[in-house]
């Protein structure tokens, strides 16, 4: 990890506009610090908020959570297992998580808590209900008009402002999302105390994950389905509960019971995005990150970590060149767009594995018993590649 003076940090007197304190924007903001950087971050909430639902920190996203100073079991209980199980409840197989530095199955809510009191904690400073209306780059860096008349002015802007991103769309036009034939819906339940252990039941054209949060007294639910039909994107769509229980009547084991109680649910179609084509303008005045750069569908559980692995690429790559930003986005982008993209490929390849029907699954789960019996760790080390990455070393 890079040593910082810090009677004389590498970005002390360069200064940054962030857009968006989800995941991305925080993390960045407090890398930024980490590194002298006079930060201010615009977000378009009154406050600093997230609604319930589970996240899964891996060892790539941990390593850079420990070099901005946060705790990771401030913010998650650490995986002792995933287990793949049938839609009838049936254990296909079970992996060991290893333990250093180890996997953690987390709250967004607390998540973002632990980011938001590091930011203010190294000294970034955070303007609310600042939700942007106009960019543009110019000579002396960018200009960011919000909708209540707000102007900002900064030599660097960066945006983490998600999914929407009215940046990525300055750097790269519209984007045409594509829609999968899946949908998710996501479930927030008390907990029964379990152990920390993920659970995945796959049946023909349909999945549900569920991991217990805060110490077993809550659990996450996530149910995936193919469908024609299509349905809106984004996390905030409520559906009937009947809808999703209907959806999964098949399914045995626990999940009935775990169906039965849940009385809030949310809906949300699952499209692709591409990568983004450019991730910086050629001047150095403005970079993107996190969804902004690559959204991703759930199936690697990447979403977090890859925000987590950019915040601390961007901010070390301005380190190396402080006085030549545009160099520093060149080399941010080089090194993260090549190991995004192939995260994405393999979330959407993992899509499919879960889906499995007759004769196919039978077969599969066969082979999966017997595979992990022989190599117990084998479809683990498949995605060293992703957890072993150390983006802060």
């Amino acid at each position: 990890m890079m040593t910082i003076d810090p009677a004389s940090p590498p970005l002390k007197g360069h200064k940054a506009l962030v857009l968006g304190a989800g995941v991305s924007g925080l993390a960045v903001a407090v890398a930024l610090r980490k590194f002298g950087m006079d930060v201010h971050l615009l977000e378009q909430a009154e406050k600093i908020t997230e609604v319930g639902a589970g996240l899964q920190i891996s060892p790539n996203g941990v390593r850079v959570l420990q070099a901005l100073g946060i705790d990771p079991t401030e913010v998650g209980d650490k995986t002792q297992a995933v287990e793949l199980r049938d839609a009838a409840g049936r254990l296909v197989t079970r992996m060991e998580m290893p333990q250093t530095p180890g996997f953690y199955l987390c709250h967004r809510a607390d998540l973002i808590a632990a980011l938001e009191r590091a930011m203010r904690g190294a000294g970034a400073r955070i303007h609310l209900l600042q939700k942007v209306d106009r960019l543009e780059l110019n000579a002396c860096g960018a200009r960011v008009q919000t909708c209540i008349g707000t102007a900002h002015h900064t030599p660097l802007v960066i945006g983490a402002d998600g999914l929407h991103s009215v940046l990525r769309a300055t750097l790269n036009g519209a984007a045409a999302p594509m829609f999968t034939g899946q949908v998710a819906w996501r479930a927030v339940i008390k907990g029964d105390g379990g152990p920390p252990v993920a659970q995945v039941f796959m049946g023909p054209g349909q999945h549900l994950v569920s991991y217990p949060l805060r110490g077993g007294s809550l659990r996450n639910i996530v149910a995936v389905q193919e469908r024609r039909g299509w349905a809106a994107e984004g996390w905030h769509h409520r559906d009937d509960p009947a809808h999703l229980r209907a959806a999964f009547a098949r399914f045995g084991g626990p999940v009935p019971e775990w169906l039965r109680a849940i009385d809030q649910v949310y809906l949300w179609g699952l499209f692709r995005h591409p990568v983004a084509r450019r991730w910086h303008d050629d001047a150095g005045r403005a970079a993107i990150l996190g969804d902004a750069a690559h959204p991703t569908l759930p199936f690697m559980a990447q979403g977090a970590n890859m925000a987590l692995e950019d915040a601390w690429a961007l901010a070390r790559a301005l380190a190396d060149t402080p006085e030549a930003p545009a160099t520093a986005l060149q080399c941010y982008s080089a090194a993260r767009a090549p190991r995004t993209r192939a995260i994405v490929q393999a979330a959407n390849k993992n899509a499919r594995s879960y889906h499995l029907r007759a004769p196919l699954a039978p077969v599969a789960h066969g082979i999966l018993r017997v595979g992990t019996k022989l190599a117990p760790n084998a479809a683990l080390r498949r995605f060293d590649w992703i957890y072993n990455h150390d983006v802060t070393a």
